[in-house]
């Protein structure tokens, strides 16, 4: 609509327009919030539950909203006809920028719960945003690496445990649990420094995902592996903001969380192997997938 505007220029309005229906859901959802808090009566709070859902995928329909009007960007993308609202969906993607959240909720919005992405334990202390994703159900973990445990024996299991009780909330109601398993976004150098056996990801941590499929108990029922590739190259927030990335192709595959994807990942070493070789497979068909993209990509310039 805005398109014959200069690209800094659109970019400018842009940030004031997310700023302010960022604000503008904001206040709702602080206020429930805050009387969902109030009543730790379990009926209460799973009304507040879904409200809260509800205000937060209006927030997301205003900013898909705001990208429509102030960008250009044609977001191709396939595999949603499978997808559905009320299934209970573990959701991993490769990681490559921060729009990668905002694609993320555009393109999944309506078709899947609302996204609850796993925070850091620390970013609960973020003022105003940290009740909110309190509020939202967002998980909070504290992960603790090998050299640390060793150092402090008794914390062992303490990050499953932090896992189960954050996936409490999600038995008694249709959920999307959302997880970069690569744990950072891609560059070149990161790449380089893993000397990652893949061409265009980087390796990835099962780990993660793995807890969350031993703490949910089975409620999980699929997986939506989610591939998203910029023909344009990586964007930087402003870069999309300001209408320069022109299309985005996704590519989404659902699969069944059958058996064999089900287990103890913390004491069952034959099955942590037989998981992490899941997701390494994953991982190589994924990087496949990039690179046809991407050949795609070049024969349609």
């Amino acid at each position: 609509m805005l398109h014959f505007l200069p690209g800094p220029v659109i970019g400018c309005i842009s940030v004031i327009f997310y700023i302010a229906n960022t604000i503008l859901w904001l206040i709702p959802i602080l206020i429930c919030s805050l009387l969902k808090a109030l009543v730790p009566l379990s009926q209460w709070q799973k009304f507040f539950s879904y409200l809260l859902d509800q205000l937060a995928s209006n927030w997301v329909l205003c900013n898909t909203f705001i990208q429509k009007v102030f960008t250009k960007t044609k977001i191709k993308v396939t595999g949603l006809e499978k997808l559905k609202m009320k299934d209970w969906y573990l959701v991993i993607s490769n990681h490559q920028s921060w729009i990668d959240i905002l694609v993320l909720q555009r393109v999944l919005h309506g078709k899947i719960p609302f996204l609850k992405f796993f925070l850091k334990k620390e970013l609960i202390y973020v003022p105003l945003l940290g009740l909110a994703w309190w509020a939202l159900d967002f998980p909070f973990m504290k992960r603790y690496s090998q050299h640390f445990l060793k150092r402090n024996p008794h914390l062992i299991g303490k990050d499953i445990d932090t896992t189960k009780k954050a996936c409490e909330k999600f038995k008694y109601k249709p959920v999307s649990v959302m997880n970069f398993i690569e744990g950072t976004r891609f560059t070149a150098e990161k790449h380089q420094q893993q000397n990652s056996p893949f061409q265009r990801l980087l390796k990835p941590k099962a780990g993660g995902i793995g807890f969350v499929l031993q703490a949910m108990k089975g409620n999980l029922s699929k997986v939506v592996n989610v591939t998203i590739y910029y023909p344009d190259g990586t964007p930087k927030f402003f870069d999309f903001l300001s209408g320069k990335i022109k299309q985005v192709n996704i590519a989404i595959e659902t699969q069944d969380i059958d058996e064999s994807l089900k287990g103890d990942y913390v004491n069952d070493r034959a099955y942590k192997i037989k998981f992490q070789q899941w997701v390494n497979q994953l991982w190589l068909d994924k990087d496949k997938k990039i690179l046809q993209l991407e050949a795609q990509a070049k024969k349609d310039m």
